[in-house]
Parts: structure tokens; sequence; C-alpha cells
């Protein structure tokens, strides 16, 4: 609100966004090994803690919402964590992340198993918003009333590729107003902005709107978290953080599905923004599937052998 409308215009039009030095900076994170193999099982249940262990199928129901639940409680089987002295530090993944329908259950859920993880509901016409924006306000207003803390709202591509800023600001506003006391997440949706300029500066916009949080896509586009997109997002963060002292978290989604994946993006996050940001307040990780192979990972630190597919339940 302190930024100047006028001001904001000029900062936003004069963005351009150096594409082949983010494309260089790319390629050095994935060609290099992210973390000692002493190391590694430390940063995976850092990752664990940051997962936002999500499920968006048109086929979700009570029974599978509760289960997620369970393994949002439980990530990691319990002799795995004593052997690594960690069974007493209540690891758990960030939080839920379900269909706006389905809030009830995770809450109901959570509350059984007695955790206090928070519910993160999709809303705004997910995944594409072409949807009225009274709908899209009202779907945010009814996750909350159903017990959602944190809400993951998708912002209209249309207003980015033409060139509506403003428009795009006052949309995110009223977002941030519906949420009330819950934390916005805003997903860019990356892959359909056209080009790294526009995820600068619909980060910017998305983050000068009140975000708590920016994150890289749905998971239902055809591209979704990739590193040059993510650079650019973080360079945005570091630059609004510098600008207004503001400190806005990350979230990747969409196709992290490795323990290796997750420590690429663990290692990206400590040398773009520094250990303050490696933390479930600033940094989450959309994932579905991922949990399985970090659990894998963390069963052939402590035993030297792969996990057989009856070794591990499987999520």
């Amino acid at each position: 609100e302190s930024i100047s409308k006028q001001a904001t215009e000029i900062w936003i039009s004069k963005i351009q966004v150096n594409k082949p030095a983010v494309l260089r900076r790319a390629e050095q994170i994935q060609a290099r090994r992210p973390v000692k193999k002493e190391w590694q099982a430390a940063w995976l249940l850092k990752a664990v803690t940051c997962i936002d262990l999500t499920t968006l199928s048109g086929d979700d129901t009570a029974s599978n919402i509760q289960r997620l639940c369970y393994k949002a409680k439980y990530p990691i089987r319990e002799d795995l964590l004593k052997a690594l002295n960690m069974h007493d530090k209540g690891i758990t993944t960030a939080a839920v992340c379900v269909y706006p329908a389905r809030v009830c259950d995770a809450v109901r859920a959570l509350k059984a198993a007695g955790c206090d993880i928070p519910v993160a509901s999709v809303a705004t016409g997910f995944p594409a918003a072409q949807t009225h924006l009274k709908t899209r306000l009202e779907e945010i207003r009814l996750a909350v009333e159903d017990g959602a803390t944190e809400i993951d709202v998708v912002i209209n591509r249309t207003l980015v590729l033409t060139g509506q800023w403003k428009a795009l600001y006052d949309e995110i506003r009223q977002f941030r107003k519906a949420c009330g006391e819950a934390h916005l997440k805003t997903i860019l949706a990356t892959g359909e902005l056209g080009s790294l300029t526009n995820v600068y500066k619909a980060s910017m916009i998305a983050m000068m709107a009140g975000s708590d949080f920016i994150k890289t896509s749905t998971g239902k586009e055809t591209v979704n978290a990739t590193f040059p997109v993510a650079i650019v997002m973080l360079r945005a963060i570091r630059d609004f953080f510098w600008k207004t002292g503001n400190k806005v978290g990350f979230k990747p989604a969409g196709g992290i599905r490795s323990a290796k994946d997750s420590l690429v993006w663990l290692s990206l996050i400590k040398e773009e923004l520094g250990d303050e940001w490696m933390k479930p307040e600033l940094f989450r990780i959309g994932a579905s599937t991922l949990l399985a192979d970090i659990e894998r990972q963390i069963y052939h630190h402590v035993t030297g052998r792969y996990a057989a597919y009856h070794d591990l339940p499987m999520s």
C-alpha cells in the first residue's frame, strides 16, 4: 500500500530480464551435486518439513484425504527416525494441500490425529482461473470458513499476457482481503506467462499486493517448476526484500518427484536467499509423490540397502 501506484507502474514497465544469464545460472545449478553424502539425511529431513503434501485429483475422497493426513503427521517411518536420533523432533510435513471441497475432510482428519498441521486449499478457479471474479473470491471465503489457514490462489494469466498489471494487482489485493487471517500463496502458473520478464513482473505485483508466498505452478500446466523460472522468482523475492524489508516465501510445485530434486531446490534457496529462507515459514515444496522417494533414500542411508516394494509403505 505504501508504494505509490504511479511509481509501481514506472518500475514495472522498465523491468527486463537477462535471459542468457538466467539460463547460464540454471545450467550451473543442475550440473553440480547438491549436498555431501554425510549431510544428505539431515537435508532430506529438512525437505520433508517443507513439503505441502498434496492431492488434487478428481477422484479424491474422504478416505484418501485421511490417508494423506496420516502420512503428513508420520512422513518417515519411526524406526528410520530412531536410527537417525530424530524420532522425538516432531517431524511432520509443513501442510496438506487439497481442493476446497475437501478442506473439511482434512481438518477433521488432522483433528482426529491430534495434530495442528495447517490445511492449505487451492482456490480461485484452480487451475485455469477462468471463472468470474465473484466466484473466485467466494471460493476463498468458503475454504477459510471450512478451516483452511493457507490459500493457494491462481492468477488470471490473461492479465499478464495482455500487460494489465494494475488489474492484476487489484485482483490479488481482493484475494488478500478475502483470505482474512489465512496465508496467501499466489500461483503464477509460470509455464503460461510467455516470458521470464513476465514472470518477474508477475512476481513483483503478487508481492506488492500482499502475497505471503509466490508459487511457480499449479502442477497442471505442461511446464511446471523449472530452474530458470525459479531463479527469476527468487531474484524478485530478494529485490522485494531489499526494497521493502518484507520477506516473501517461495514454493516450487509440479514435477518435483525425487529426493535428489528436493536437495537441488534446497541448495538453490540457500544460495539465492540464504539460510533464513530454508524453513517452512518461507519455503515450501508442493508435491504428492516426492515423500515416498525421500523415505526410500533415508531407508538406504540408514540400512545401506535399497528398499524392496514391501519394505516401505507406499504413500
